[in-house]
């Protein structure tokens, strides 16, 4: 073994090949493999979302149409079949508020929530939420629970 035969691990060297811009005598200059003019060979190029090659994107082809309410509020729903499958998981007892709704993942902290009457409810809750349909209201009532409007 001599310093001649000593070889790099496999794997480790990564730059194979020519390396572009250096010169025209390396064969790789000029236009270091970019082609002649055009946003491609510029520095600095990104394509923007939706670019059609300056054919008007389709986004601004397409006619504006409706209303959009900046008032409006959503909602996020939970079922009280999803409220009664959490007490059959023993994941809630007694009462459900926002926080526990957050923290099993069934609302953002930003959101609000809305209980949406599919299913039936036969646990005795104490319900916390910004929103009630009425059917969902009479169901939890039904059962000897209790709705609280945040």
């Amino acid at each position: 073994m001599d310093l001649s035969s000593l070889k790099p691990a496999e794997g480790s060297v990564k730059n194979k090949g020519k390396r572009v811009g250096r010169g025209q005598g390396s064969g790789k200059g000029g236009t270091s493999r970019r082609g002649h003019k055009g946003a491609k060979s510029r520095s600095g190029y990104a394509k923007k979302l939706g670019f059609e090659g300056g054919q008007m994107p389709l986004q601004r082809r397409v006619p504006k149409f409706g209303f959009t309410n900046i008032n409006r509020k959503d909602y996020q729903g939970v079922n009280l079949d999803t409220l009664q499958a959490l007490v059959d998981d023993k994941k809630i007892k007694g009462s459900i508020n926002f926080d526990t709704l957050v923290d099993l993942r069934l609302a953002r902290k930003n959101e609000m929530v809305k209980i949406l009457g599919r299913g039936e409810l036969k646990a005795k809750l104490k319900v916390s939420a910004h929103k009630f349909t009425a059917t969902a209201k009479a169901a939890i009532e039904a059962a000897g629970g209790e709705a609280v409007e945040l």
